[in-house]
């Protein structure tokens, strides 16, 4: 048995960066799950609300990394996600190494980057003794707290399969898609459809609204048929256009819109309906490619 697999144990040590929203549930359900947990945030008060739980603090995304056999991350951004990875007292400085080609430690990126950010970062840890998986999820933070979230994990079938009891603690299912970049590419291609699915369903209740059929019916009555979505879902609920949720929602999809649209120009591939439809809504929020 390898050297990896022999460190999967009930009691592997999870590092955890990126306590937001959806980052705050997933560590939660790590640490109620019983493995031993080391958080890190750039605000002390972001650590607060973990002051009852048995997860310890750390000074430095190094010093979490010394003292984790696996550390998670689900920050916002490529430049959050370097910066936390490999800048000055970066977990990549402190993962624990190890020779004779044994693996020190494992780094899973939850965040939605560019692939190639993934592929490049790896290389990185790869070069420090250690191994990268890109695990981008799907669901938010309620779907996190109640441990159903969606991983879409990227990186060696050997890697991924040692992180899976801590990423089941606050998902299922979780999907392995093939080398470290595939988790980021189909979620990105996940929020592209999304993407488009919120043009399609506003532009529905509206034309429903025009024809005098009222909109909060109108997608309630959909919601149990063949043209139900979880975007329509989203609309729904804030009120049936996409007004509330555009300040939030826009800027993110606008960012995973334009990687997509970057990603298949570079291989000269046709985006397609989706795109047009995703950039329809954009346009609709406000925040136009």
């Amino acid at each position: 048995m390898s050297a990896i697999v022999e460190q999967q144990s009930p009691l592997m040590r999870v590092g955890f960066i990126g306590l937001g929203s959806q980052g705050g549930p997933m560590a939660r359900r790590i640490i109620g799950a019983g493995y031993p947990v080391t958080l890190w945030a750039r605000r002390p008060a972001t650590l607060e609300p973990f002051a009852d739980t048995s997860a310890k603090g750390s000074g430095s995304p190094a010093e979490l990394a010394a003292a984790s056999d696996l550390v998670c991350v689900c920050v916002v951004s490529d430049a959050d996600v370097e910066e936390v990875l490999a800048g000055e007292h970066g977990v990549l400085a402190g993962l624990p190494r190890k020779g004779g080609g044994e693996v020190g430690g494992v780094v899973a990126v939850h965040s939605t980057i560019h692939p190639d950010t993934c592929r490049r970062l790896a290389d990185m840890a790869a070069a420090a003794g250690a191994r990268l998986v890109d695990a981008p999820v799907s669901g938010g933070g309620p779907a996190a707290a109640e441990g159903r979230l969606l991983v879409m994990a990227g990186g060696d079938a050997e890697t991924v399969e040692y992180c899976r009891p801590v990423f089941a603690t606050y998902a299922d299912p979780v999907v392995h898609l093939g080398p470290v970049g595939s988790g980021q590419l189909t979620k990105l291609l996940n929020n592209v459809l999304f993407t488009a699915n919120l043009a399609t369903a506003a532009s529905t209740l509206a034309l429903g609204q025009a024809l005098d059929i009222d909109p909060r019916r109108l997608a309630d009555v959909i919601a149990h048929g063949s043209g139900s979505s979880f975007a329509l879902g989203r609309i729904s609920a804030a009120g049936g256009t996409l007004d509330r949720i555009a300040s939030v929602a826009g800027p993110l999809l606008r960012k995973d819109v334009r990687l997509v649209a970057d990603l298949a120009d570079a291989v000269n591939a046709q985006a397609g309906t989706v795109m047009t439809a995703a950039d329809d809504a954009l346009s609709l929020m406000h925040h136009p490619r």
